[in-house]
């Protein structure tokens, strides 16, 4: 289908749940040549950004953070769509018109109002057309997700695709079970599989009795979900940070589910992501000298039901130069 729909820029919303592999999706559409002329504007929740090191494949790309774009940082978004869309008019800036825009947001982000508020602006009614709505699912947590997150539902529902990731790490009874939710909460929705953004087959569900989720409200609602940035400075001895990292996920994984940053390592710079308890292989990033939007030395921490000024404190505490502490000392000290 052609980007430009009705002379209008045709705009790609992705979205899912926090750690649900948007961004590793999205990468690998860039290396497969999909998008490859789109303009990407990436939302993340925390004032100091970390995915959009990971999308070098893309040729223009913009970073809201500090708000998520549903809400706080609405009016960001809005501002920076209408420049593109001024831009988009005058044929004389560019060899290279805007087309396409591909918005990836927040895992705090509701995908409805952003889709409300652009067809509200009077300005961008003419000249931007919502195509998709893409939400990712994680296979491994997306269940539990479902009962727990009144968001995660939220976004499962208005998705015009659903791509479960990591499909290749999950049950086959749970992958199931979840198959079966989401074509209950969304029978309308076309659902693929993907492993590290690749395509990947998924199971046959026809015939699973899906879940009887249970309402969300009230006291059964998560609290208030924020980002911490932890910025992890000369004082912060590597070893003793991959510990005291251990150690969060496995005292605190029900309440901090999203771990990401690049930090500087003997080894070189690494991609450390978590999802709860769940930490992913450490990933080595190619050096980028003069990149402007590198993020080095840096942890974002996504979660609930504690105080930020705690995260830092028990992580110089801990790791601190010339701390050593076990695994289950720093453990029970978290779970105090």
């Amino acid at each position: 289908m052609d980007a430009k729909t009705e002379g209008r820029m045709r705009l790609t919303l992705l979205g899912g749940f926090l750690g649900s592999g948007k961004t590793t999706w999205l990468r690998h559409q860039l290396h497969e040549g999909r998008f490859r002329n789109a303009y990407i504007i990436v939302n993340e929740a925390a004032e100091m950004p970390v995915d959009d090191v990971l999308l070098g494949g893309a040729i223009r790309l913009s970073v809201l953070s500090g708000g998520c774009v549903c809400c706080s940082g609405k009016a960001d978004l809005i501002a920076l769509l209408r420049k593109l869309c001024d831009e988009g008019s005058k044929s004389d800036t560019s060899n290279l018109p805007i087309n396409e825009i591909i918005l990836e947001t927040s895992g705090l982000a509701d995908p409805g109002p952003i889709v409300e508020a652009i067809r509200a602006d009077p300005m961008l009614v003419h000249h931007i057309v919502v195509g998709e709505i893409i939400v990712a699912v994680d296979a491994l947590h997306g269940m539990s997700q479902l009962r727990r997150e009144a968001l995660g539902r939220r976004q499962t529902e208005i998705a015009d695709y659903l791509i479960v990731t990591k499909v290749d790490e999950a049950d086959d009874p749970e992958l199931l079970k979840l198959l079966a939710a989401l074509k209950r909460l969304n029978p309308g929705a076309g659902i693929t599989g993907a492993v590290k953004g690749s395509p990947y087959p998924l199971p046959d569900a026809a015939g699973v009795e899906p879940e009887e989720l249970p309402p969300i409200s009230g006291e059964t609602a998560r609290a208030q979900i924020f980002p911490v940035v932890l910025d992890i400075d000369h004082t912060i001895d590597w070893t003793a940070l991959t510990v005291w990292l251990s150690a969060l996920l496995h005292a605190r994984g029900d309440d901090v589910l999203r771990v990401k940053g690049v930090i500087r390592t003997p080894a070189g710079r690494l991609l450390l992501q978590s999802v709860r308890k769940v930490m992913q292989s450490p990933e080595i990033l190619p050096e980028q000298d003069n990149d402007e939007r590198r993020r080095d030395n840096t942890l974002i921490v996504i979660g609930s039901g504690y105080q930020p000024d705690d995260l830092m404190r028990s992580l110089r505490y801990f790791a601190g130069a010339g701390k050593t502490y076990s695994l289950v000392t720093m453990c029970l000290h978290l779970l105090g």
